[in-house]
């Protein structure tokens, strides 16, 4: 006769068990889709392939691909016209690379310095004033914030407390406060300038889920002291930035195209609100990155530049609830109550074997306290929640013969992989959608340091989703 504590480790067994032989079974079924593609390096899905490309480089957003994937992507399965669709836009980076071949693109963003870039972005693309360009000359060589009258204080955030050298802080305020008297076009590039060198003159470092602190900002962060090297000034970093914007401007030719004065729309909202107002069959393609499953929190991450576009702690959490579920700190969404047309996408989700496994397992973990934070099933749930009705969404508004192109990360907790491009696939195939391939990176992605003491090493897929909605759909 079973003990209760036999039962817990023959139910446990059984699920882990089932969990394999589920994702085997989806593995076996999406295998042929599934090359290698050994064009996709991880630079080219990164934002390190935009590095050297004019006005792209102007902001560094690690959690981008670049315009080189885009052409790829198009180039490989003959995208050639039609209105073009990033739901999770980041930067522009799918909307102005899909815009230089000619293509009207969209872009629904809610992160505000995100849009923040892609409002510089169409500004520099439909061309910046010779009168902007010599105003902004001479705020270089007269640095106008040395003598300005400071009448603006940064936000201060609890994560960004203590985040500059007083002196910096000082010139940041005084340049931000000078700013404001000057013409639309001078102020936004100058703006969009300071959000471009926050990082370097701070004592911190984006890295992952959090804003890595120096060492000598007197704030600790994690058991070894981190040295960031040199901490630029704030007359140095805005020079040098206000430099290789205007230099970019001045030389750089977009390439001849037939179509020079197509738009770029931004929806500055989340997708789950933004996607069911689209109408049916509009879009030729769709192009995006969600975040990925792996508690990025895209508000911390990005925190020095929405307190100075002025985020105060309340617009934080609010930001942080209305994004995508991929934090731990996500709480559950009423998704009905966003659009009751919605019953299909959960029923979906409901019903997927798979993705009911994994979070049974992760309940179990989380009950008998053994997840190292009790978050993360709620996560896992509402990421694949909501994703089911991003792509339910995507597959509606999106044209017969039109392909919807993805970018994500596998990822893995508390031992349990989980295979986010076959159940996301899965997802898109009961939609009505033709998973024509699985692009797999030849360079996987490991499983955090955490979970390798405990767990090993995994190579996790890192994946490029090809998703076709054909004629007869």
């Amino acid at each position: 006769m079973l003990t209760t504590i036999d039962k817990h480790v023959k139910n446990n067994v059984e699920n882990i068990d089932k969990i394999e032989a589920l994702t085997t079974e989806l593995c076996n079924r999406f295998g042929n889709v599934m090359p290698h593609d050994v064009n996709l390096s991880r630079q080219i899905v990164s934002f390190q392939a935009n590095k050297q490309l004019p006005v792209y480089r102007w902001y560094k957003y690690k959690e981008g691909f670049s315009a080189n994937l885009i052409h790829y992507l198009f180039n490989k399965y003959d995208v050639i016209e039609g209105d073009v669709l990033d739901p999770f836009a980041g930067i522009g980076t799918a909307l102005f690379a899909s815009n230089e071949r000619g293509a009207v693109s969209h872009g629904i963003e809610l992160l505000p310095i995100g849009q923040e870039v892609m409002r510089t972005r169409k500004l520099v693309e439909n061309g910046i004033k010779d009168e902007t360009v010599k105003r902004i000359k001479r705020w270089i060589t007269g640095k106008y914030w040395k003598t300005a009258k400071k009448d603006k204080d940064i936000i201060e955030l609890n994560i960004t407390r203590g985040a500059y050298p007083e002196e910096t802080k000082k010139d940041i305020e005084s340049y931000l406060s000078r700013i404001d008297a000057e013409p639309p076009q001078v102020r936004q590039i100058l703006l969009f300038a300071a959000l471009c060198i926050l990082e370097p003159i701070s004592f911190t470092r984006k890295d992952g889920q959090y804003l890595r602190w120096d060492y000598r900002s007197g704030r600790t962060w994690g058991k070894k002291r981190f040295d960031k090297g040199e901490i630029l000034s704030f007359d140095r970093a805005i020079t040098d930035k206000l430099n290789e914007i205007l230099f970019d401007i001045e030389n750089y030719k977009r390439e001849s195209r037939k179509h020079k004065n197509k738009e770029v729309f931004l929806y500055e909202s989340s997708c789950l609100n933004q996607l069911p107002k689209f109408k049916n069959n509009f879009f030729a393609s769709i192009m995006t990155s969600p975040p990925y499953c792996n508690r990025y929190d895209y508000t911390r991450t990005y925190a020095l530049e929405l307190a100075v576009l002025g985020i105060d702690e309340s617009g934080l959490k609010s930001l942080r609830q209305t994004m995508l579920s991929s934090t731990v700190e996500n709480k559950e969404k009423d998704l009905l109550a966003i659009n009751p047309a919605w019953t299909i996408p959960i029923s979906i989700a409901n019903e997927h074997e798979l993705l009911q496994a994994i979070l049974e397992r992760l309940k179990y973990l989380k009950d008998n306290g053994k997840l190292n934070n009790n978050g993360i099933f709620r996560m896992v749930r509402g990421y694949f929640y909501e994703m089911s009705c991003v792509i339910y969404e995507c597959f509606r508004i999106l044209k017969k013969g039109g392909y919807f192109f993805m970018v994500n990360d596998n990822v893995k907790y508390a031992g349990i992989s989980i295979p986010v491009d076959l159940i996301l696939s899965d997802f898109a195939s009961s939609f009505g959608f033709d998973v024509e391939n699985i692009l797999v990176l030849p360079q996987g992605k490991g499983n955090s340091s955490q979970q390798m003491g405990q767990h090993g090493r995994e190579v996790l897929r890192k994946c490029v989703y090809v998703w076709h909605k054909g004629v007869k759909s």
